[in-house]
This record gives structure tokens, sequence and C-alpha cells, in this order.
């Protein structure tokens, strides 16, 4: 055992040459382990990133908003048995020796769970994986004002497969990277407003990997869904259809009133109520969808006052690994 997990360990810090050179063209100081595969990219000439650096801690995350040259890349690899630690541990070692500061160095609980990874700003499933319960991150700063450059560092893993995504912010060609200050992470909102266009569920999951469905309507402490038109589930159909390699997980949310078993019944129970209406009404095959219950375990506002526990009460439509 302890020789399987030293070549494991092994394994996973030995650079590959072609993640080396791909990561060397957008300018970030890591090679990653030789089994890793690109999954998804976004780079941006210029533009805007909020850079983590603190939990989630009273309804916020301590955010250090920056601009410059952005490069993101998610990257999955074949390591069963590996743990987040395993996978993070050689490329913190080499963003130190590259002389980059840590910022803010966490895993998952301490983090803030749930909220702190939607605070975040990361690339949709199935590119990019994050196991709620199981994820490392870390920010780091390599110089000063004009000339400086940010790096965030996420880490997760499913049983089979590692997943890493890298986010390097440098300065622009041009255009020298500016702090902007600190600034809070936002409340999140609902995509739906009267004015809404029907691209706001398709928008949502691309950007985040999960969206609210804020217009559902339940009785109280019940688990049917009203009658009536849904525009978030018409939008939800039209996606799924025009994505029929998507899987979405369908997650059921309370507030804090009641036991934790009553809630996550509950929770579930209309996560269901929302899948069956899905099939029934809008022809979404039933292996596109899970329905799943929380209960109050990922609240998006404070359960002490009456706004809070409404905004905490809702379905959320979340992308899944389809693999």
């Amino acid at each position: 055992m302890m020789r399987a997990a030293a070549l494991l360990s092994l394994a996973l810090a030995v650079p590959s040459a072609a993640g080396a050179q791909a990561l060397a063209a957008q300018g970030a100081p890591l090679a990653l382990p030789a089994a890793a595969e690109r999954s998804g990219e976004r780079i941006e000439a210029l533009g805007s990133h909020s850079l983590p650096l603190g939990p989630y801690m009273d309804s916020e995350v301590q955010m250090l908003p920056v601009e410059g040259a952005i490069s993101q890349s998610a990257w999955r690899l074949h390591a069963p048995g590996a743990t987040t630690l395993q996978l993070l541990a050689p490329l913190r070692e080499q963003l130190e020796e590259a002389g980059f500061t840590l910022l803010y160095d966490c895993e998952d609980d301490i983090c803030g769970g749930f909220d702190f990874r939607y605070a975040a700003a990361l690339l949709p499933e199935p590119d990019m994986h994050v196991d709620l319960g199981d994820y490392r991150f870390l920010s780091a700063q390599k110089g000063e004002g004009a000339t400086a450059e940010y790096l965030e560092l996420w880490v997760s893993r499913s049983s089979e497969h590692g997943f890493v995504q890298i986010t390097h912010i440098r300065p622009a060609d041009g255009a020298p990277l500016a702090v902007t200050g600190s600034a809070k992470a936002p409340a999140p909102a609902s995509p739906f407003t009267d004015a809404a266009p029907r691209t706001g569920i398709a928008s949502a999951l691309q950007a985040a990997g999960v969206v609210a469905l804020d217009d559902l309507d339940f009785a109280t402490a019940s688990s049917n869904l009203g009658e009536g038109s849904y525009a978030s589930l018409a939008e939800l159909a039209d996606y799924l259809a025009a994505n029929p390699d998507q899987r979405i997980t369908l997650v059921g949310h309370t507030d804090a009133v009641g036991s934790i078993d009553a809630n996550i019944t509950l929770s579930r129970s209309r996560a269901a109520s929302v899948m069956d209406r899905l099939v029934r009404l809008h022809g979404v095959p039933p292996a596109q969808l899970a329905a799943e219950g929380a209960g109050y375990l990922a609240p998006r506002a404070s359960n002490l006052t009456d706004e809070g526990r409404a905004r905490n009460r809702r379905v959320e439509a979340m992308l899944t690994p389809t693999q």
C-alpha cells in the first residue's frame, strides 16, 4: 500500500510536456502531471477577474478585482485514489519556486463549501468538476503594482479522475494590469425578470454550472409544484433539447425551520416534483435528469429573516458530469 501511494505521488509530480507547453504559451508558471488532458479553456486579451482572498463569511467572500490578460484552463487526469492534496501539493510547490506568494489557501468546508465555490468563476461542467465536499483552492500573487500577476488554482476529484483549473491574470500587452480594490461577492440574483430573454438559463449554466429556478411556486411545507407555466422550466427544457449529451441534477433547498431530516426529505421531494413536470409536460428524457435534496445545508441568505428564508427555499438546476 505504501509503495502504491509513493508511485502515485511520483506520477502526479511528473510534468506533462504537452501540458507544460500549453501553459507556457499562456504565461502560466506551472507544469501539470503527465496524465493531464486539457478539458476546457477561456482566453481574454483584456478582462476583469475577482480573486478570492478569504472564506465565505457573513454572506460574502472577500474578493480582489484585478484586470489584465486572463487565461483560464481546466484539466482532467486519470488518478484513481489520489487525494486533492496529492494533486495540489506539487503545483503549490511550483508556484512558490516561481516566486509567487500565497494569498489564500483552503479546502472545501474551511473555504465555505457550496457558497465559496459558487462565488467564484469556474469553467462549467463537465470541463471543470468540483465536488462540493472535496476540493482545494489557492490564490497567489507575484510582483507589485503594474507588473503584478495573479494565479487562482482549484483542485477536485471524482472516484476515477482528478480535476484542476488554473486562472492566470497578468499584465496585458499595452495595458498594465491594475488592481481595482477590494470588493464583496455579489448576492446571487435570479436570472428571470419580465424582460429576460429566453437565453437566461443557458447563459447561467454555461457561466456558473448552476442556476436557481426562482419562479417556481410550492405550497407552504408541501412538495406540490403549483400549476401554471414556468418560464424557467421551458428554458431548461429547451437547453436540454439543444444539448442532448448534458445532464442536470435538480437540487432542492429549504430554509432552516424544522429538523434536518425533514428538510432533506422535503427538498428532495420538491426536486422530484420539478423533474416530473419537466418529463411529463416538457418531454425531457428522464436520463438527462436527477433529483436530490440538500435541506438547509446550503443557504444563500440568512435564515434569521423572512426575506432570507424565502430566498433559501428554492430548486436549482446544476450541470453534472456525464462520465
